[in-house]
């Protein structure tokens, strides 16, 4: 025995990939890798409960809402998977340590363990590989009608990690491009309230910027990751305070783009 505990001989999930919006309008195209803690009918339960399921290590809580809302008022489309980041990282690669967690913060995720090929194969082909052909599709047809594109990944991070805590708000993550970054650090230190992060609390290095590097940084497109403390998107008023907030960093920044 394999330790596996999801079932082999089930009907095949679909559509588990969401865009909204119209593909080629506006600016920005958002993504947000980690918008979903679900488990789509087929997969198992990976062996957690229900709180677990709840917790940071299952999705990006708070982060779908605030991605809808930036994609609402810049009138441009948003994908993202509907599908726990526990079954496959979208924002990793397949080759990568960190794709299929098996320990996840201090908690074991029994269904990752002894995966066996063929249902690890099914993850990255109705998952990672669907999600990424999306947002591909998405960028060539808005090539195809020359419209102005940046790439903007939207994500939550909890304040405190393994006991230590994180002072940030929020923290804006770029790599070499800088086009987003510097005139979002800029409008978001006005604020003198906001304790905002400059590629903190992490950053390209420690491999979270996959998506932006694939589709973003391969075709010279501006981009950038804003990653907004949990605690902050908790309730839907504070949502819409963030996408106030962040609509208007935005929009000085479309200068860098235009």
């Amino acid at each position: 025995m394999n330790g596996v505990v999801e079932p082999v001989s089930v009907e095949r999930s679909t559509d588990l990939i969401r865009r909204e919006g119209a593909p080629t309008a506006g600016e920005f195209v958002i993504v947000c890798d980690h918008a979903s803690n679900r488990i789509p009918p087929g997969f198992g339960d990976l062996g957690l409960n229900a709180a677990d399921m709840r917790r940071h290590i299952a999705w990006d809580p708070g982060a779908l809402p605030v991605a809808r809302g930036l994609a609402g008022r810049f009138g441009g489309p948003l994908l993202y998977p509907d599908a726990s980041r526990l079954l496959i990282d979208c924002n990793r690669p397949p080759t990568a340590a960190d794709s299929t967690l098996t320990v996840s913060e201090d908690t074991e995720i029994p269904g990752n363990r002894g995966l066996a090929a063929e249902l690890r194969a099914r993850r990255i082909a109705e998952i990672y590989d669907a999600y990424h052909g999306a947002i591909d599709a998405v960028l060539e047809a808005r090539a195809a009608e020359g419209a102005t594109t940046a790439v903007v990944a939207v994500h939550s991070f909890t304040s405190v990690y393994r006991g230590k805590p994180r002072p940030w708000h929020i923290g804006i993550l770029y790599d070499a491009d800088r086009r987003l970054a510097e005139p979002l650090l800029a409008a978001l230190r006005a604020d003198a309230d906001l304790v905002v992060g400059d590629n903190e609390p992490y950053g390209p290095w420690d491999g979270v910027y996959h998506t932006l590097s694939r589709h973003a940084e391969a075709r010279g497109l501006p981009c950038v990751m804003i990653e907004i403390a949990n605690d902050r998107i908790a309730d839907p008023d504070a949502q819409r305070a963030w996408v106030d907030r962040l609509e208007a960093a935005l929009k000085v920044s479309l200068g860098t783009i235009a």
